[in-house]
């Protein structure tokens, strides 16, 4: 198969484009390849976001590759080997476990690179889970998207030492800044959320799922308004992704807490940035471990407090006592569940002076910039991929 290592084809493969940190990833992999002259293929089932990606130069395949199915599978592997082999792909790149399987058999039979990327803590229960996990430890490289990741993929699949390396999640700082946000999306999303006075906004950035938290946000809420606090417009975007009996769970207990005027289920938001750009505060909830939380790095970078769960990777991403002084907090961490300690948190962020505020987010904005830039995240990634192929920087155009 011919392939040029000066200007390689590099082929990524996920379940679907619809919303999430590993869809946004690929979205930003892909538009750095086309940036440094190779050509970006995807292979997925399709979502909103594959226009996003064809207007980035990248090229898009649609494969049924979600599927678990065993026969699915194989049958994907030999898709994807003829895919890979009819447009010279140099390197291919797995994002999930599934599509996973068929990238490996495929790039095996065809003797290109394996690359996979840990994006998610995989639940692995028993010897069958860990064996269908091990695939994303079976990359030429193994990509962890946070330390934390890194130590539990060890743990778990001690074979893949040698191959791991550290990328932490990069997202779009400078589209992230308030002063990018103009005032024509800021009055769109606030229609949109039904924001329409000066009441601060409390949000919360996650796909409707029951480990994301919504639940022990929704009773914080109640406890601050049986105290008689400040409570605050919470706005829970995110898809259910069809998970219907829980959005209904959801809509009675608002009902049954007497919140109907205060907490708003508002779906997909297509437009983070003015989201965050209306907010006065965001909650990360989640009640089980982050492998990396890419909501609280987009809140500090906005210039949002945020209050996380304190699990999983969340000690990198957002600093905080006991790890740091108070004088050197980027937010707040709580305890995973814990109702009455997050309504205690949100009474302490809406009780900032303007002073202690603005240094509080100027302290997040330095430490996100320091960390966690796309540009840094794709660089690294590219460089992982130009080792694989053995491509030098003098080859570089």
């Amino acid at each position: 198969m011919a392939t040029s290592t000066d200007h390689p084809v590099i082929l990524q493969v996920i379940p679907d484009l619809d919303t999430g940190g590993a869809e946004r990833t690929t979205i930003d992999v892909a538009a750095a390849l086309v940036a440094r002259g190779w050509r970006a293929l995807v292979v997925s089932e399709g979502g909103r976001l594959v226009p996003e990606l064809e207007a980035a130069g990248a090229e898009h395949v649609v494969l049924p590759v979600a599927s678990k199915n065993p026969l699915a599978i194989l049958a994907n592997a030999r898709r994807l080997e003829k895919l890979a082999r009819d447009q010279g792909v140099a390197l291919i790149h797995a994002r999930s476990r599934a599509p996973a399987w068929s990238a490996f058999l495929a790039a095996r039979r065809l003797g290109v690179p394996f690359v996979t990327t840990y994006h998610g803590i995989y639940k692995q229960t028993n010897a069958l889970k860990g064996l269908y996990n091990s695939v994303m430890a079976r990359g030429d490289a193994v990509i962890a998207n946070s330390r934390y990741t890194a130590d539990l993929i060890a743990a778990r699949h001690g074979f893949a030492r040698d191959r791991m390396t550290v990328i932490h999640r990069g997202s779009d700082l400078t589209a992230l800044a308030p002063g990018a946000v103009t005032a024509e999306r800021r009055t769109a999303m606030a229609a949109q959320f039904g924001v329409v006075d000066d009441r601060p906004v409390l949000l919360q950035l996650a796909r409707l799922t029951g480990w994301k938290g919504q639940r022990v946000l929704v009773s914080a809420m109640e406890i601050l308004k049986r105290r008689g606090s400040i409570v605050p417009l919470a706005i829970l975007a995110g898809d259910d992704q069809g998970r219907t009996g829980y959005t209904a769970e959801l809509r009675a207990q608002i009902a049954s807490a007497g919140l109907q005027d205060d907490v708003r289920l508002v779906g997909h938001c297509a437009d983070v940035a003015a989201a965050l750009a209306l907010s006065h505060l965001s909650v990360v909830a989640s009640t089980e471990p982050e492998a990396f939380g890419r909501a609280a790095v987009e809140a500090q970078a906005a210039g949002v407090p945020v209050i996380v769960s304190d699990l999983g990777a969340v000690p990198e991403t957002v600093l905080a006592p006991p790890d740091v002084p108070d004088a050197e907090r980027t937010g707040w961490r709580v305890p995973a569940g814990n109702a009455e300690v997050l309504a205690n948190a949100i009474e302490t962020v809406l009780a900032l002076s303007p002073e202690a505020r603005a240094d509080l987010c100027q302290r997040a904005v330095a430490h996100v910039q320091g960390h966690f830039t796309v540009g840094a995240m794709c660089a690294a990634t590219l460089e992982t991929y130009a080792k694989l192929l053995g491509w030098s920087p003098a080859k570089r155009s």
